[in-house]
């Protein structure tokens, strides 16, 4: 299996271009590095510093390789910012990306998985797991690029005789367990900032709003392993060469845990208390966000390997520390 991956050293990316390697399938990964580590990449990957935009440079990448399928990860991804800057995001995140895939049909490649995320849905009223036909209602910049462009892929796909994959992720976390890559950056990321609180880089933890109508007054998330969504990945590429279907999947583990679990779990890991404080809400923050992902475990008889949060907040730990003995 050959691949053609955007975003490739970023933090997902970086993740699932080691497993592709680990599996024996070579890579190709555009990157401009704009977000991204180039440390990240795997020096066996082909790497193409260049924009997703240019499409002089994309066609011939496309010519020289016989790609079987597209991920297309590259994108502006934090929720706050998008509220500052969102023209930023529906530049990167739909007009760029629209140029990308017109490059990629117009070359004859045909098969695609999109990065997209459960944000799209918005803020639902109840406390009730969400299903792929859920009605889609963005309330950020962020994942309103994400669904504008999510719509524009199927209606493209479907008149070009192609197939596309979206897959919604909902909170991903964890590291690689070697600690080959992992999270550099990112201050949205509740388990990035709960792991540097854990080794003293900050002060403490801000949690953004203490009085939402859940058991503790913290927002409900869907944490799924960054590296059983890796897996998810793998399994669709397969099955889009295998068949070629247009379909939608919910990446997460069906089980929401609120962000005082997160800190009391973490609490339990590193033995005291995490010190913690309360901030003002974030707008744009849904208050529960976790996702029925019974369609894609019934498709695929999927076991994901790591749906256990200490697992994951070990993981990301594990690759904290190590970003400090480098």
């Amino acid at each position: 299996m050959n691949i053609l991956l955007t975003g490739g050293a970023g933090y997902i990316g970086s993740h699932i271009c080691y497993t592709l390697l680990d599996l024996g399938y070579s890579v190709s990964t555009i990157d401009n590095l704009s977000t991204g580590n180039k440390n990240l990449i795997p020096k066996e990957v082909n790497h193409i510093n260049a924009d997703i935009s240019d499409v002089q440079t994309v066609t011939s990448l496309i010519k020289n390789n016989k790609f079987d399928v597209v991920i297309h990860l590259a994108a502006f991804t934090r929720v706050g910012e998008s509220v500052k800057h969102p023209e930023k995001y529906f530049s990167n995140n739909f007009d760029k990306a629209k140029i990308f895939i017109d490059t990629c049909l117009n070359n004859g490649l045909k098969k695609f998985i999109f990065s997209s995320t459960g944000s799209v849905y918005g803020n639902l009223d109840s406390n009730i797991n969400i299903k792929e036909n859920e009605a889609t209602n963005p309330i950020n910049p962020y994942s309103k690029s994400k669904l504008k462009f999510e719509n524009y892929l199927i209606n493209e796909t479907i008149k070009k005789k192609a197939f596309c994959t979206i897959l919604r992720y909902f909170n991903v976390a964890g590291a690689d367990l070697k600690k080959r890559t992992g999270l550099i950056s990112n201050p949205d990321n509740l388990i990035k900032a709960v792991c540097e609180v854990a080794i003293k880089k900050r002060e403490n933890l801000v949690i953004n709003g203490n009085d939402y109508k859940t058991k503790d007054g913290t927002p409900i998330r869907d944490f799924i392993h960054i590296l059983d969504l890796v897996d998810i990945h793998v399994i669709v590429a397969k099955s889009l060469i295998k068949t070629g279907e247009n379909q939608i999947y919910n990446c997460g583990y069906g089980r929401g845990f609120s962000i005082m679990d997160v800190v009391s779990e973490m609490s339990s890991i590193i033995g005291y208390n995490l010190p913690i404080k309360f901030g003002e809400r974030r707008k744009g923050d849904a208050v529960y966000s976790v996702a029925d992902n019974s369609k894609f475990l019934k498709k695929f008889s999927w076991k994901p390997k790591y749906n256990n949060l200490k697992i994951i907040l070990e993981s990301a730990l594990n690759w904290e520390k190590s970003l400090y003995q480098k």
